[in-house]
């Protein structure tokens, strides 16, 4: 029974410290099925989901979704770190560990205890191996508890470090494709000040900005579980607006502007196909058309005013809908497990930026309106 025991303890820890190197350490994406990290966001993520389903779309239902991927994030060191006291306590009951003094066997309680306080390196001496191979076993544990905290504070500020880049570029949409960002407001904003060549140089930053976060989140999974500091903005919108220009530019331009286009949406489509294989998230092959007949002679328009040199219609619009069913399944599958919106390609006619509001907006409208009151009042008397 010992040395049964002790073989589950050793294939215990060697699965999580395995799991563990997976998860933080190594630089590329797992196609093994069976991870202990994906079993725990299966089993905790889709509850959570089913929850957030049941509740009303609104500030609520975003405020419990956003608390879901930093607090896995911690659930999952808690289950790493109790797996590991526990392989470590089925070693140390196999080899015989013993308080000082007594001539049997404790209970596994005490060396679930013993593996404990070895683990979190709490020194507290009240009990202590007896045998050689016990105390070989304590001071393997002692290391592995001070490496794994020193890994898991050092991939903390990496993990938000990749977040807080995310967010930069999402932030920055808001003022150039409204809120939430749409293909037709981040046209419109720079065809009126005739600046399609600054359209041009920002797809090419959206193209670093892709490539960077393919590689962020095949490493760290769990970043695509975190939320957007507005209710009306996410990665996936995000990429949905970049994706839907590019589309646009590819199919109905020609020149500079189509081949940028062309370099964006291949960095952006690639992101988006990896992390749906990482994440286990299939195309959805029913969806709604978030397109119209309308929203392209719109489009054709704005580019025409605009200076851009136009293909002939009928040959943009099927080149369009090939580019379309490149990526949109792979966004409405994104969109479908994660509750995230996408964008029309329309631009919304009520949705004000976010940079144009704040809690205290008509209260300091009110304010600066009786100001002007007053000082006519004044003028005039």
């Amino acid at each position: 029974m010992a040395v049964l025991i002790g073989v589950l303890g050793v294939f215990l820890l060697l699965t999580i410290l395995w799991d563990c190197f997976e998860t933080m350490i190594l630089p590329r994406r797992v196609t093994r099925r069976f991870r202990l990290t994906r079993t725990f966001y299966r089993i905790t993520g889709i509850p959570w989901l089913l929850i957030a389903r049941r509740m009303k779309s609104g500030k609520g239902r975003e405020d419990f979704l956003s608390v879901y991927g930093p607090l896995s994030v911690l659930m999952l060191f808690g289950v790493w770190a109790l797996g590991l006291v526990l392989g470590f306590a089925m070693l140390q009951w196999a080899a015989g560990s013993m308080i000082v003094g007594s001539s049997r066997l404790q209970s596994f309680r005490t060396q679930l205890y013993m593996s404990g306080t070895s683990f979190f390196t709490l020194g507290l001496g009240d009990v202590t191996p007896h045998t050689t191979l016990a105390r070989v076993v304590t001071v393997a544990e002692a290391g592995t508890g001070f490496g794994f905290l020193a890994v898991v504070i050092s991939y903390l500020p990496v993990l938000y470090g990749a977040f807080s880049r995310r967010e930069v570029n999402i932030s920055l949409l808001d003022a150039r494709a409204g809120s939430p960002p749409t293909a037709e407001e981040l046209l419109r904003r720079h065809a009126s000040q005739q600046n399609l060549e600054a359209l041009g140089e920002y797809l090419r930053a959206w193209e670093s900005w892709a490539a960077e976060l393919m590689e962020s989140h095949i490493s760290f999974p769990v970043l695509c579980y975190f939320r957007s500091q507005h209710n009306n903005q996410s990665w996936v919108l995000a990429l949905a607006t970049i994706l839907d220009t590019c589309a646009l530019f590819i199919a109905h331009t020609e020149g500079v502007l189509q081949w940028q286009a062309g370099l964006t949406f291949a960095i952006s489509r690639h992101a988006l196909v990896d992390l749906a294989q990482v994440l286990g998230i299939p195309p959805q092959s029913e969806y709604i058309d978030r397109f119209n007949e309308a929203t392209l002679a719109e489009l054709r328009e704005i580019l025409g005013a605009a200076g851009a040199p136009l293909c002939r219609a009928r040959t943009g619009e099927e080149t369009l809908k090939r580019q379309r069913e490149m990526y949109e399944p792979f966004l409405f599958g994104f969109s479908e497990r994660l509750l995230m919106p996408l964008p029309s390609w329309g631009a919304a006619s009520t949705s004000v930026d976010n940079w144009k509001t704040s809690a205290w907006g008509r209260v300091a409208t009110a304010a600066r309106q009786t100001s002007a009151s007053k000082a006519l009042d004044d003028d005039h008397a």
